[in-house]
């Protein structure tokens, strides 16, 4: 697999695989706290059993979770970007990435402040992506950033709400005053709401691991296809030969759509879809000859299935293709099955991560422990509030997994905890002094880490290439 590579090219891959793993770990650690404040605050679990538990569900979650969120990390640099530049400047710009993360998230957790570890890592992609447009090459896939940005937006709003719509809720159905109340001191709360608050630490440890630790297969699929694009461009676990049964039907639904009724750039993407189906048909046919893929046609074919999807969002979002939903969705279906030939992760990969995001877990979670379950709110967090805010942060984090969109745990239950915070006394019941040093690190997040990670990619690539 490395023979051929270059001794310093060998050991900056595996440091840069090293540095993944050494993000995920301080990501376990630095998120910590989302999961197990609740537990602890309300006294439903031992904060060290909390964290044990918080870890197995973290690593678990990685194991299980797929690759959606990971390919979402992988494709926010455009495939030019992985396949196109040499090794040395590809190891640059994951050094950048790794460092201005890993920074950023030490540096917010010194200081307690809960800040969110997808925020980070987004900004220090996009950095090194307008880097690299500065200096003359491709940039970021702003198209994806835009999505990711928006699911990033909006998700501390919806736990906020949400949150506050829950506590309402629970004042309405729920008898007595008992689960609003200040839990005394070792004093375990009822069984049911005990119940509810374990299992939200557990669905929120699980989806944690599901979302974030997706982050680092994603960072270690970006490095293995750019280092090693021959062995990792494709997933070479499919049989190349049956990808004539998603091609054949997706050419026929596309030959069902009027090209006159579509405008020029809708004309462009029709075109371009059936080029990219072309192009892989006939590597097709070149397989069944020799039954091996070169390692250019790996990568032509990673390309060709990429552009595909892209321009066959282009047309089907633009409303005048005219095609029958029912249409679309089998046209669909056949490109996601294509997409299993580049959308994968083999399996030592996502161990390393979930071993790294579980470890990491169960070390240094006191400090933004104490800032989720003391300093948002003016008063300590009962048991109504913990079980809201866990239950809003497990479902919108679910959620976003499935839709395959990188979310920010941080933002989904701190935002959570305020909004039950409110619920209870108002806007009063707010420590402003913690929500502005929140709101600032996650303001500065962002531009941080953009120009963090494009600076040390211009150092990197001056002193590596």
């Amino acid at each position: 697999m490395l023979e051929g590579l270059d001794p310093l090219v060998i050991i900056l891959l595996f440091g840069s695989i090293f540095a993944v793993c050494a993000f995920e770990f301080v990501n376990g650690f630095h998120d910590t706290a989302n999961a197990v404040a609740t537990v602890i605050y309300t006294n439903s679990l031992k904060p060290q059993f909390a964290v044990v538990w918080s870890g197995v569900f973290n690593f678990l979650g990685v194991l299980v979770g797929g690759v959606g969120v990971a390919m979402g990390i992988v494709n926010l640099l455009p495939i030019e970007v992985l396949l196109e530049q040499n090794i040395m400047q590809n190891l640059s710009m994951v050094f950048a990435i790794l460092a201005a993360a890993i920074m950023w998230n030490l540096g917010t957790w010194y200081f307690g402040i809960p800040c969110s570890s997808s925020h980070t890592l987004i900004g220090s992609i996009l950095g090194v992506g307008i880097a690299n447009m500065m200096m003359g090459g491709p940039g970021a896939n702003w198209s994806k950033a835009g999505d990711i940005g928006l699911s990033l937006l909006f998700s501390p709003i919806l736990g906020f709400s949400v949150a506050a719509f829950l506590m309402f809720v629970l004042r309405f159905f729920t008898k007595g005053d008992a689960i609003f109340l200040e839990p005394e001191k070792d004093k375990v709360p009822p069984i049911w709401i005990r119940a509810i608050l374990v299992l939200t630490c557990t669905s929120v440890s699980f989806s944690h691991g599901s979302n974030d630790g997706q982050k680092g297969v994603g960072l270690i699929m970006l490095i293995l296809i750019s280092v090693l694009p021959i062995q990792f461009a494709l997933n070479l676990d499919r049989d190349f030969s049956e990808i004539k049964n998603d091609t054949t039907p997706l050419r026929h639904q596309l030959s069902e759509i009027d090209s006159t009724k579509l405008s020029e750039k809708e004309r462009i993407s029709l075109r371009g879809c059936y080029n990219y189906i072309s192009s892989i048909e006939k590597i097709e046919l070149q397989y069944e000859k020799a039954k091996k893929l070169t390692s250019k046609e790996k990568v032509e074919v990673r390309r060709d299935i990429l552009m595909l999807n892209k321009n066959l969002d282009k047309l089907f979002k633009s409303g005048d293709a005219n095609i029958p939903e029912q249409d679309m969705k089998k046209a669909y279906a056949e490109l996601k099955d294509m997409k299993t030939y580049t959308d994968y992760a083999p399996r030592w990969v996502t161990i390393i991560i979930s071993l790294s995001l579980g470890i990491g877990t169960m070390i240094g979670w006191k400090r933004i422990v104490v800032t989720i379950g003391e300093k948002i709110g003016k008063e300590h967090l009962s048991f109504a509030q913990g079980a809201s805010s866990e239950i809003v942060a497990a479902s919108t984090i679910g959620l976003s997994s499935y839709f395959g969109l990188p979310v920010s745990t941080t933002h989904c239950l701190t935002s959570g905890v305020a909004g039950s915070m409110v619920a209870s006394k108002g806007m009063k019941n707010l420590q402003f002094d913690t929500i502005k040093s929140m709101v600032i690190a996650w303001v500065l997040t962002l531009p941080v880490c953009v120009v963090t990670s494009g600076a040390l990619y211009f150092l990197f690539k001056w002193m590596m290439v």
